[in-house]
């Protein structure tokens, strides 16, 4: 019966497969200069880093273009006015983009949270939306965002309208859920701006979908091509990242013109902010070259790598750099294929590898701190989901959505009230991430986690690293800032964000999960995903597209149960190519993996 149930999966996916067989997306492709990674991780931790690092050179290049084409005062200056005249700025993403849509969302609604005039109506400003809504934020919501209809549904429960500006933001230019909020923006009289990261050529000629939103005049596009990712498909790294790098520059600047009614900043002072920003982002990533960064942070690479090894769990710390962190942290379970954050009430599951805590007494309070305002979950009802996908699929997705309200979001408890479900051992590790003026306050629970027997460690960013006296034992490290006027501190979150990643990737690396710098851990969660599975399992075996489809969904039928109930499950690619390789069963090919 699974076997049959299989292949129609397979027969289904490759009767749609065309709009998304994307492999010769440049996002897609492998990145020369990390060809080896793997072997090199293996051998030196610090030249694996500095690999990943030269790779976020793609992204100060691409930015360095981005300033040339002199566009980012005229989208200030469009944002400005639509916040002005009271409209608000979306930012709408699926996955990665959706994390990021978020992050934009939190850094501006802090600002006005911190300014000593804080002001709720120009903190509601910018609204995020994500696909599968604020849950997603912590583990993918399946198959959201291949369905246009419920982009279009979220963005219209959202309220946009006339006066809006939307940024709606897919690292592949081809995400169907964030087409759909364009599609539905644009149709609502909002201003509309497309932000992705492959060529419109290839885009054009692969995926209908694109081709009509680039086709479109009406929809102003921020094509921000830097080439190859790190790691094989991993747009969370350098596709976010400039895109990251872009979007804060239009709002920091739009931000200024927005205050520039009482303040004396010249509109030229205004307009030089990009190549400002350029020569700070410079700075920023020779610091995250230097060979002390580098060597500091290969000690922690080993330190985490070695806890997960030993069966041991790691807890972040972090306050203001929040969601920051838990971008990174989630972004791993997808990608590498280890549990997702875990709920504190449901002991089935598998523990988390990385979890954070945030410190503040409730998970409530925690959460609200972490996005600067209340959780949004997704809440419709099933006839509403009906009229969005038909009675067949009906179903089902509405079971998927009933998993991801606001109090499934506070299963995740990451406020303080959380920490005894997740006590410190000798096995295990904590980590706090933090501006440099935070550290002290984040130390107490990284010296607490060493008086546990723990192994701890700190990294900070900063123009300066802090001077409090660590415990012994607490390995730190630092990224130095230039000093910067920014009222959106973009300079330290671009570096965060880049320093985390390359953190999170190079352990993964060390642990087997990346063959050279193709991720064969990848989790087939929706049909982009599918489809990358299919190509790795083909181009490691040798066999055909739909015969690797086939296997593929063989080996998904296996996995499925442990896999909806959050436990540990083996990798589909490594499983697929493990039954072609020696020509065995799933069991047998589990056991293989195993003994790896």
């Amino acid at each position: 019966m699974k076997a049959e149930t299989a292949r129609k999966r397979a027969e289904n996916f490759l009767r749609i497969c065309d709009q998304f067989r994307l492999g010769d997306l440049v996002t897609e492709s492998s990145h020369p200069l990390t060809s080896d990674l793997s072997d090199v991780a293996a051998r030196d931790t610090s030249a694996a880093l500095d690999l990943l690092f030269q790779v976020d050179g793609d992204v100060v290049e691409t930015y360095r273009e981005w300033v040339q084409s002199e566009r980012s005062n005229d989208i200030s200056r469009r944002v400005a006015e639509c916040i002005l005249a009271g409209g608000r700025v979306f930012f709408t993403g699926c996955g990665a983009t959706g994390r990021l849509s978020i992050l934009l969302d939190s850094i501006w609604r802090d600002f006005w949270q911190r300014s000593g005039s804080p002001s709720l109506e120009m903190e509601n400003r910018t609204v995020s939306l994500m696909a599968g809504g604020d849950f997603a934020l912590i583990k993918s919501v399946e198959g959201f965002e291949d369905i246009t209809e419920f982009g279009k549904r979220q963005i219209e429960d959202a309220g946009v309208g006339p006066g809006d500006v939307v940024f709606a933001i897919t690292e592949g230019g081809e995400t169907s859920w964030v087409i759909g909020t364009a599609w539905k923006a644009l149709e609502n009289g909002a201003k509309v701006y497309f932000v992705y990261n492959n060529p419109d050529d290839i885009l054009c000629e692969r995926v209908t979908r694109s081709r009509e939103v680039i086709d479109e005049p009406r929809i102003e596009k921020i094509n921000l091509t830097t080439g190859p990712m790190a790691i094989t498909g991993s747009t969370r790294m350098q596709a976010t990242s400039i895109q990251f790098c872009v979007l804060i520059t239009i709002m920091e600047m739009a931000l200024r013109k927005v205050l520039n009614s009482t303040n004396s900043e010249s509109d030229a002072e205004i307009s030089s902010i990009p190549n400002k920003f350029l020569k700070d982002l410079e700075r920023m990533h020779q610091s995250l070259r230097s060979k002390a960064l580098l060597d500091r942070l290969a000690g922690l690479v080993e330190m985490e790598e070695s806890i997960y090894r030993r069966g041991g769990l790691i807890n972040y710390f972090a306050d203001d750099l929040g969601v920051d962190v838990l971008t990174d942290t989630t972004e791993r379970s997808p990608t590498f294929c280890i549990p997702p954050f875990s709920k504190f009430d449901d002991p089935g599951a598998a523990q988390s590898w990385a979890f954070l805590f945030l410190p503040y007494p409730s998970t409530e309070q925690a959460w609200e701190r972490l996005l600067k305002r209340k959780p949004k979950p997704v809440e419709w009802d099933e006839c509403q989901v009906r009229t969005m996908v038909g009675d067949d699929d009906a179903r089902s997705r509405y079971e998927v959505i009933k998993r991801i309200s606001l109090g499934e979001i506070h299963r995740f408890k990451i406020g303080l009230d959380g920490l005894d479900y997740r006590p410190l051992s000798s096995r295990d590790g904590a980590i706090g991430v933090a501006y440099t003026r935070e550290a002290a306050e984040v130390s107490s629970y990284l010296a607490a986690a060493r008086d546990a027997g723990a192994a701890a460690g700190l990294i900070t960013v900063g123009t300066e690293e802090s001077p409090i006296a660590l415990s012994s034992g607490i390995q730190s490290v630092h990224l130095s800032i230039p000093k910067t006027a920014y009222l959106l501190n973009g300079i330290a979150r671009i570096g965060i964000k880049m320093l985390m990643n390359a953190l999170s990737t190079c352990i993964m690396v060390r642990l087997g999960r990346v063959m050279g710098n193709y991720m064969i851990y990848v989790v087939a969660s929706n049909l982009k995903l599918i489809d990358r599975a299919t190509r790795y399992i083909s181009r490691l075996t040798g066999l055909a597209y739909e015969d690797a489809c086939q296997l593929l969904f063989e080996v998904v039928e296996y996995v499925e149960p442990r896999m909806k109930s959050d436990k540990a499950y083996p990798p589909v690619v490594g499983m697929a190519v493990m039954r072609a390789r020696h020509g065995v069963g799933n069991e047998e090919a589990e056991a293989m993996l195993r003994s790896m």
